[in-house]
């Protein structure tokens, strides 16, 4: 598995060339409704918050769970709306 990030320029470099413009603007556009979705999650969840968590199945319930609670939010969020 591979993990692209945009292009940054080096120290010093005034400007990208166009290639590297183009490559860093289709992965940012790619990664951004990611990182929104991941963003929701943990403000909705707080996910990240797993301190207690002491095996491998509790991560996994703790997750999932976690997952199963933002989703039953959002299924109430659009039944609102």
């Amino acid at each position: 598995m591979l993990l692209h990030t945009p292009i940054k320029k080096q120290k010093g470099q005034k400007i990208l060339d166009s290639a590297d413009r183009l490559l860093s603007s289709a992965i940012s556009s790619i990664r951004q409704p990611i990182e929104s979705f991941f963003h929701w999650l943990e403000e909705k969840t707080s996910i990240q918050m797993a301190s207690k968590v002491r095996s491998y199945h509790g991560l996994m319930v703790h997750v999932f769970g976690r997952i199963a609670a933002a989703f039953f939010l959002l299924v109430e969020q659009v039944a609102s709306s």
